[in-house]
């Protein structure tokens, strides 16, 4: 079950958390992996060393996804690579903390084009190949916020909202040529995102009271699923909204 030899899968922002422990389990099961990062290439070295270590192939992609040309960049470097996608993990996002009343055109403008913006275009430069093929997988990370918004991170929720839109607008305009696209929507999650917030003894366990199950998820718990959606395995699942966050998405009262 679940073998992607012979299939390539770029996953975005895989450089650390969720997005690493996706590329590490996708290479695990025979994927040769493109690994996207921004900055941080200490950090992404060890997904890197991760995923030989577990005798997997990568490729490397240093990209900044809030550039405009996305969609050519992309298309540039795999001609540069002989690359055709099969499998496209949308996983990189900007989260910035601001009160709505405060949030600024800039702090907008960079969320709604990583976070929204690149998915599209993305999508949009993969496809074709995928089509040629009559076989593709795409999965967006989405967020626990697209249904319980933070007050402080209103617009980060409403682009989860639109990538989740987006996904079930797609499904069916792909599903003919053999191409699934799902999204996930994960909960709190031991990250490094958000490890300032969860140091905070009684944040966390405010956070934890909220979740069902009685505790802060890990990068590990998500990738399973992502895996199944990625394979012949998940083949009947398309246009899906998975909320992999303890329960924390049901309203409670």
């Amino acid at each position: 079950m679940f073998n992607l030899k012979g299939k390539t899968a770029l996953v975005t922002g895989s450089g650390q958390g969720i997005g690493r422990s996706i590329a590490l389990l996708l290479a695990e099961q025979g994927a040769r992996v493109i690994v996207n990062w921004c900055s941080n290439d200490a950090v992404a070295q060890h997904t890197l060393d991760a995923i030989e270590a577990a005798g997997g192939e990568y490729l490397t992609w240093k990209y900044d996804l809030s550039k405009e040309s996305v969609k050519e960049d992309w298309e540039a470097f795999a001609r540069e690579n002989n690359l055709a996608v099969d499998i496209l993990v949308l996983n990189a996002s900007v989260q910035i903390r601001n009160p709505w009343e405060n949030i600024n055109n800039e702090e907008f403008d960079k969320q709604m084009h990583v976070n929204v913006r690149a998915s599209l275009a993305l999508i949009q430069a993969c496809v074709p190949a995928m089509r040629e093929r009559k076989w593709g997988r795409i999965v967006t990370v989405g967020s626990v916020q697209q249904h319980r918004p933070n007050t402080a991170m209103a617009i980060y929720a409403a682009t989860k909202a639109a990538q989740n839109n987006l996904v079930m607008t797609l499904c069916g305009q792909l599903a003919g040529d053999g191409i699934t696209i799902n999204n996930i929507a994960p909960g709190a999650i031991e990250t490094v995102r958000n490890e300032k917030a969860l140091s905070d003894a009684a944040y966390r366990e405010k956070i934890e009271k909220s979740i069902p199950v009685g505790f802060v998820g890990q990068p590990g718990d998500i990738a399973p699923a992502v895996l199944l959606l990625c394979s012949n395995e998940g083949r009947y699942i398309t246009g899906a909204d998975i909320p992999i966050d303890g329960g924390m998405s049901i309203p409670f009262t």
